[in-house]
């Protein structure tokens, strides 16, 4: 059917009988519910993601049928499950489908947004119904039931809690299906019967009163999306078809973003160009509680790297730098160290994403390094601008570093040593460090601690769909957990845990926040 269905062809809005024909779009159900208002009968919308079907779902289901005339249950679409890696496990047309089957069920319909908001506002229930886990305000992660409500009652509805018997999906599916390999199983055992849930949520909990100084490269990522046609006929060039664009704030920009909900404050300590700045567009990209402390570098534009990915994909073709990575002016770069230096013992910790940019002279160096700040986490990165001149061992000392393997391996000018001896020995041989996390992809990390045993932690991640910016997300969380003197086997699974949901995301269309984070491993370890 094309169109928005209207009231007087409902015809083709009646099921066939079979489970199928109860699934609809979301605007045939809201017509639907629009021709049953209007015949004095009440509607009863519940909400989810029922990603494994069980009796408390059942009965949940059932007891919401009893408290109306027809039962509408709209259905979390895949994008937005937010249950951590390797969820949901069933897509959302086989969940639709199986809801379906239930004899209480009247009409099913995914619902394409990130929460049931819109859908309630489409819908307008006589009665909204969650579930009794629901009903204790703490127990939201999200805090959307308080704007269900609000949107239930907006409708002329209200909110029901049923009071049935719950299980948890997240815990059969972990129990009971093989949604990780046998090695990633074991891990998760280990920490869920050793009480790590707890342990981990408190931790995560313990740094949002932190204020946090952010030091690093401003970076502008644009996607410009082409489609590849084909060879040229006259000369070696592949050419493609344009498409659209996006444009991200990147580099220290999106770490601060990945900071902003886990902690108090942050502060960013960066530089822009004086042309082509994109300073209105990068304030309007950082949450309310980062600040921005930006100088200018003259006759140059804040670095760009224009990226042109192929959309059916979001595989890369080839890139371009608009940059200028000279070493900034002297009366710039005394202007930076004078800020770093006057904020460096302000916060409880001092975080440096050095792309190598030209930010960040052997003098900043030397005042990062020079003992004033009370937590320095230090993370460098190789990339086509750079490559084996911008080396983690350019800093002496810190007290935490978390780089890939590849950088490590160029820092120390060791091509075969296994990961855990690559974090162990950059820690004790090339630089005063007592913390290291060595991350390397789809093998997940290690860490090193200085006195006790190293870690190797499996990855999460079931979906990648774009990997950029994954191990900036790992730094910047891991390094807050790590000021707070969390273990490191649980800063490596919490870090595993960021870089799944990043790889998931494409570019910076949005931060790893706390809510999903915390979502993640409660579906994780439950």
């Amino acid at each position: 059917m094309t169109g928005d269905p209207s009231l007087d062809d409902l015809s083709v809005l009646v099921a066939d009988g079979r489970p199928r024909g109860k699934i609809r779009s979301l605007e045939e159900v809201a017509v639907i519910c629009d021709q049953l208002r209007r015949s004095g009968k009440r509607v009863v919308q519940c909400h989810g993601t029922f990603d494994l079907l069980h009796l408390g779902h059942v009965r949940h289901l059932e007891a919401a049928r009893q408290l109306g005339d027809c039962l509408v249950v709209t259905v979390t679409a895949d994008p937005f499950v937010n249950k951590g890696p390797g969820r949901p496990v069933f897509d959302a047309v086989a969940r639709a489908e199986m809801l379906a089957s239930l004899q209480f069920v009247d009409w099913v319909a995914i619902n394409d947004d990130p929460d049931a908001v819109s859908a309630i506002r489409r819908l307008r229930p006589d009665v909204y119904v969650k579930g009794k886990d629901y009903q204790n305000p703490e127990g939201d992660l999200t805090g959307k039931i308080k704007l269900e409500r609000e949107a239930a009652e907006e409708g002329g509805g209200s909110i029901h809690f049923t009071d049935e018997v719950t299980f948890s999906s997240s815990e059969l599916i972990n129990q009971h299906l093989n949604v990780f390999e046998p090695h990633v199983r074991q891990h998760l055992d280990a920490l869920r019967y050793n009480g790590g849930l707890e342990e981990i949520l408190s931790l995560i909990d313990s740094v949002q009163g932190y204020r946090v100084l952010l030091v690093g490269d401003a970076i502008i990522d644009e996607y410009h999306y082409v489609v590849p046609m084909g060879k040229t006929p006259k000369e070696n060039v592949i050419a493609t078809r344009y498409q659209d664009k996006e444009i991200f704030a990147g580099g220290v920009f999106a770490a601060a973003n990945h900071l902003a909900s886990f902690c108090r404050e942050v502060e960013v300590i960066t530089c822009l160009g004086d042309t082509d700045s994109y300073a209105d567009f990068i304030k309007s990209a950082l949450p309310p509680n980062v600040t921005l402390t930006a100088f200018e570098r003259p006759g140059a534009p804040t670095t760009v790297k224009r990226r042109f990915v192929d959309p059916s994909r979001v595989s890369k073709l080839f890139e371009t730098y608009i940059m200028n990575d000279e070493p900034l002016p002297d009366e710039v770069q005394r202007q930076v160290d004078k800020s770093i230096s006057e904020r460096l013992s302000d916060f409880d910790l001092v975080i440096v994403t050095d792309f190598g940019h030209g930010l960040l002279a052997s003098s900043s160096v030397e005042i990062l390094v020079g003992g004033g700040a009370r937590f320095l986490a230090v993370n460098t990165q190789s990339n086509s601008a750079n490559l084996g001149y911008n080396l983690v061992t350019k800093y002496p000392r810190a007290d935490y570093i978390c780089i890939d393997a590849p950088e490590a391996r160029l820092a120390m000018r060791d091509k075969v040593s296994v990961e855990s001896d690559l974090a162990a020995r950059l820690a004790t041989e090339y630089v005063s460090c007592p913390r290291v996390v060595v991350t390397h992809g789809r093998n997940g990390c290690v860490t090193f601690e200085r006195g006790s045993v190293g870690y190797t932690i499996p990855a999460f991640a079931n979906r990648v769909v774009d990997t950029i910016g994954a191990g900036d997300a790992f730094f910047v969380v891991t390094a807050l957990l790590a000021a707070a003197g969390g273990s490191m086997h649980q800063i490596g699974f919490i870090g595993n845990v960021v870089g799944a949901l990043k790889v998931e995301i494409v570019g910076h269309r949005h931060a790893v926040d706390k809510t999903s984070l915390l979502k993640s491993i409660i579906g994780l370890l439950k």
